[in-house]
Order: C-alpha cells, then structure tokens, then sequence
C-alpha cells in the first residue's frame, strides 16, 4: 500500500464527512433513518468478525476459531461482563486447538 493511496483513502472519507454535513446541514434525519444509521456500525462489525473467523485469503476454513467465537457469542447474548466473554473465547478457541481441530 502506497502513501498515495492513504491520502486519497483518507480525503475520500474526509469529502463524504463532509458531502453529509452539507446536504444534512442543521436539519434533523427522519427517525427510521436514524434507527437504521444507528444499526451500521454493529452490523460492520458483526461481517469483519465473521469474515476473519471464517476465511484465510479467498478460502473458507472452519477451524478451532469458530467454536471460540461461537461461545463468545452465546457468553454476550447472556450479557456476561466484557473480560469473561474475551476469556471464554480464547478458551474454547484454545481448547479447540488442543483437540486437533486445527
């Protein structure tokens, strides 16, 4: 990656931060956009996690990560404190590992 690149990366986001302040300007969104707008950054978030757990470059691998992530998932949605969501992953992921399902 060039530094090229970053800096036209980086005055793209800037000019789409912009084009939305401009067009927006002091009026408000309507509230099912806003619902919407709200969901992005979960759902981005939710694919990146997704993609890294199960692809290495273009190939689909279901290694000893999924049962990590999984148990990690299940740990969140029963609203488990933050560190022992982290720790129950890398658990699981390690007792995946140690299994062979590497």
């Amino acid at each position: 990656m060039t530094w090229l690149l970053v800096l036209s990366l980086a005055a793209a986001a800037y000019l789409f931060k912009v084009t939305g302040l401009v067009i927006v300007g002091g009026r408000s969104l309507p509230p099912v956009v806003e619902r919407c707008l709200a969901l992005v950054p979960a759902a981005l978030i939710s694919a990146l996690i997704v993609k890294d757990t199960v692809s290495v470059g273009d190939e689909l691998v279901l290694d000893a990560r999924l049962p990590g992530v999984l148990a990690a998932v299940v740990a969140a949605r029963l609203r488990a404190p933050l560190i022992v969501v982290i720790i129950l992953g890398a658990s699981v992921t390690a007792a995946a590992r140690a299994a062979g399902l590497d």
